[in-house]
Parts: C-alpha cells; sequence; structure tokens
C-alpha cells in the first residue's frame, strides 16, 4: 500500500478520533492515578490494597504511552494532577473514610467503564498501532477486573443483582 495511510503505521498521522481517544485515556489514567492512590490510603484489607498497586501501575504505564504517543503527534496532553499528601488510615476520621467494600465497587465499575473505551478506541481506530495499544489496556483490564470479581465474592463485598433462583415452569 501507498500514499498517506501506507507502509509503518507509526508514521501514518492520527485522525482526530484517535487524537482524542488517546487523549482521554491519558486524562481518564491521570484523574484515576490521584483516586487510587487516595483509596490506599482508605484500604484497610491487603489483598485490596495490591489491587490498588496494579491499578496504579497500570494507570501510570498508560499515561506514559499515550502522552508519548500523543507528544511524538505534536499533540499536547492532559495536564498531571498534583500528588495527595500521604496519609494513614487511623488519621482518617471514620465518617470521612471509604470502606474496603466501597473502594472495591468503585474499582470494579471504573474496570467496566475502561473495558467500553478501550474497546471504543479500538473500534475507531485506522492505526494499528493504536488499535493494538487499546488491545492490550483492554486484555490487562479484563485480567484485573476478574481478580476485582474474585476478591469482592471472597471476601463478601459483592452486591449481586437480583439473581433468578427458580424459573418459571413452561408450559
Amino acid at each position: 500500500m501507498t500514499g498517506i495511510l501506507g507502509g509503518n503505521s507509526k508514521d501514518e498521522p492520527m485522525h482526530y478520533g484517535e487524537i482524542f481517544g488517546v487523549w482521554q485515556a491519558s486524562m481518564v489514567a491521570k484523574g484515576a492515578l490521584s483516586c487510587y492512590r487516595a483509596y490506599l490510603y482508605h484500604a484497610g484489607d491487603n489483598d485490596l490494597k495490591k489491587l490498588l498497586g496494579a491499578l496504579i501501575d497500570q494507570a501510570e504505564l498508560e499515561v506514559s504511552e499515550c502522552d508519548t504517543l500523543l507528544a511524538d503527534n505534536g499533540i499536547a496532553s492532559a495536564p498531571t494532577m498534583p500528588n495527595r499528601p500521604e496519609a494513614k488510615l487511623e488519621d482518617i476520621p471514620v465518617g470521612a473514610r471509604f470502606t474496603d467494600p466501597e473502594i472495591a465497587a468503585k474499582i470494579a465499575a471504573d474496570s467496566a467503564a475502561g473495558l467500553v473505551a478501550c474497546s471504543q478506541v479500538m473500534g475507531l481506530s485506522i492505526r494499528e498501532d493504536i488499535g493494538a495499544l487499546f488491545a492490550k489496556y483492554h486484555l490487562t483490564k479484563a485480567a484485573i477486573g476478574v481478580k476485582i470479581l474474585n476478591l469482592s465474592k471472597k471476601k463478601g463485598w459483592l452486591i449481586p443483582p437480583p439473581l433468578q433462583v427458580k424459573r418459571p415452569e413452561s408450559e
């Protein structure tokens, strides 16, 4: 293939949807870093803290890769949020603390939304490198999501929707 969309996909221009998708992913990851670091101060369960650490590592990777991609294409990235001061769980007033079940529910919802966002960027991308990057993020988010689900079930934090225990009899 020849022309502007031929050859190495990294040499192809990004279209507006790709630009916005990558920029938004960076912005969301920067916000997630701020929230997940705060949740880490609130979390009491060690398994939950490990999951939050994995989410923080993933968000840092996404920020780095997305911001590099934007910079390589001459596009400014979203501003980085300032780091929070450290806090100890026992210093946070009980009424102001997020509980472990609340944190688990929020990171589960974030993971589900992240899967949808990654799928959207994958679907609109015409640059293979961008589609592959978000496929990688999708896979990682799915794996972390399964860990969050398993932890929530194990700890008794999962609040399931109404379950169909007895099926109606067919005539």
